[in-house]
């Protein structure tokens, strides 16, 4: 079912009660943008959702006007795409795309798993003991959003392990894009305590300084691949994926 931002039949179209009077127009803008660019990329605004900027207007009480550059910059950005005559929707990512991003992540954090492994010492060591027992604790006592938690710092560790901040950029920036569609991920306890053993012996390996298959271990970790890709692609409704290219 898609999502869809409501319009207020109420509402004024420029001048809504309680607006933006005496606030920096660009500013608002700014937090606008922040606060739908967040509601995208968690799900909260799935794919493929109608806005309306009208609704828009009310709710963050402003005028349209900076509601539209909030808008146009999430545009520009890809997050949402406005089609004149047709409206505002959030924007999907074809299934060859988000394999391709999936693909380049898992490159990228075999990477940095190999050199947070080149570059380990006792305080890494003690950093990624401690991410294993949030993990842990988050899959005995937590649900989805206490895992997913546990599952971004377990990960923000080895980035950090790394030494190298450019390379973490690239993953931490490539992950935002799709994290919309990864929303999914830790739905189920099965899914919980696979992440939690694969967390597991890439800690032991990047612990033990052992390059090559901690590589290996975090490269099967992420679903990029045929088989885990296909698990992923399995929990996603297909109505949140852009059409591919020459498709009818």
């Amino acid at each position: 079912m898609e999502h869809t931002v409501l319009p207020d039949p109420q509402l004024d179209a420029e001048a809504p009660a309680g607006g933006d009077e005496g606030r920096p127009r660009g500013g608002r803008a700014a937090e606008i943008r922040g606060a739908l660019q967040e509601e995208i990329e968690t799900g909260k605004l799935p794919p493929g959702s109608l806005l309306d900027e009208r609704a828009l207007a009310t709710r963050f009480q402003v005028s349209r006007t900076p509601v539209r550059e909030a808008l146009q910059q999430l545009a520009a950005h890809k997050l949402v795409v406005i089609a004149p005559r047709q409206g505002i929707t959030v924007g999907r990512l074809s299934i060859s795309r988000v394999r391709a991003i999936m693909e380049g992540i898992g490159e990228l954090e075999a990477t940095c798993a190999k050199l947070a492994a080149r570059r380990v010492d006792d305080e890494l060591r003690g950093k990624l003991e401690a991410a294993l027992q949030q993990c842990q604790d988050a899959a005995v006592e937590g649900g989805t959003e206490e895992y997913g938690a546990a599952n971004i710092a377990f990960h923000d560790v080895i980035y950090n392990g790394s030494r190298n901040p450019y390379l973490a950029d690239l993953i931490r920036n490539a992950r935002r894009q799709i994290l919309r569609y990864r929303i999914r991920d830790f739905v189920t306890k099965a899914q919980i305590n696979q992440s939690l053993q694969d967390h597991r012996k890439i800690a032991r390996a990047i612990e033990d300084g052992d390059e090559a298959l901690s590589a290996q271990l975090m490269l099967l970790h992420v679903p990029s691949g045929s088989t885990g890709f296909s698990e992923f692609l399995a929990r996603i409704p297909m109505h949140l994926f852009e059409a591919e290219p020459g498709d009818a």
